[in-house]
């Protein structure tokens, strides 16, 4: 009997004991994960506004999907890279600043979304993405762009796509 209550005791305390990679995601690591979230981020708005084709698409998951502000965007990594590949190859990409970013993260850390307002030649936009980490840090699977449209000019956008928004539409019919 006393050694089976020895090595209950024993059983207890390596349970407690365990390390910190099974404990929950603690406060300094949720920061370093956000910044770590973060610089990726900026280094991937970076790279495509230098026009480093190579850096840009390495941040991609090969199974990553990005959807862009046009209604028929909605590629995957390989799409994506056939239509940008033209804007690298001239030097010139684009120039997406990030104003705010929110970061959040899974009960493990292993997942992240993310939503951020930038500064873009469109004016404001809105990204918005998943990234999941894996044996080589952070890789973006699912990234949404869209304009900022003000409350108060909606009509007028709304009049001037309806055309193209009824082109595109019938395609689904």
């Amino acid at each position: 009997m006393r050694k089976l209550a020895f090595y209950f005791v024993a059983f207890v305390i390596l349970f407690a004991c365990k390390t910190n990679e099974d404990k929950p995601t603690t406060e300094e690591n949720f920061t370093k994960d956000k910044q770590a979230v973060n610089t990726f981020m900026d280094n991937w708005h970076l790279a495509a506004t230098e026009a480093n084709y190579e850096n840009y698409f390495s941040k991609l998951d090969s199974t990553s999907i990005f959807i862009g502000t046009d209604a028929s965007e909605n590629w995957t990594k390989e799409e994506f890279e056939g239509f940008s590949k033209p804007y690298f190859d001239k030097g010139k990409a684009w120039d997406f600043k990030s104003l705010e970013r929110n970061v959040y993260f899974n009960e493990d850390g292993s997942i992240a979304w993310f939503d951020e307002l930038l500064k873009t030649w469109m004016g404001a936009c809105r990204g918005s993405g998943v990234l999941e980490r894996n044996e080589n840090g952070w890789t973006l699977k699912h990234y949404v762009l869209s304009v900022a449209i003000p409350n108060e000019d909606i009509k007028e956008v709304i009049m001037a796509k309806r055309k193209n928004d009824s082109i595109f539409q019938s395609s689904f019919n």
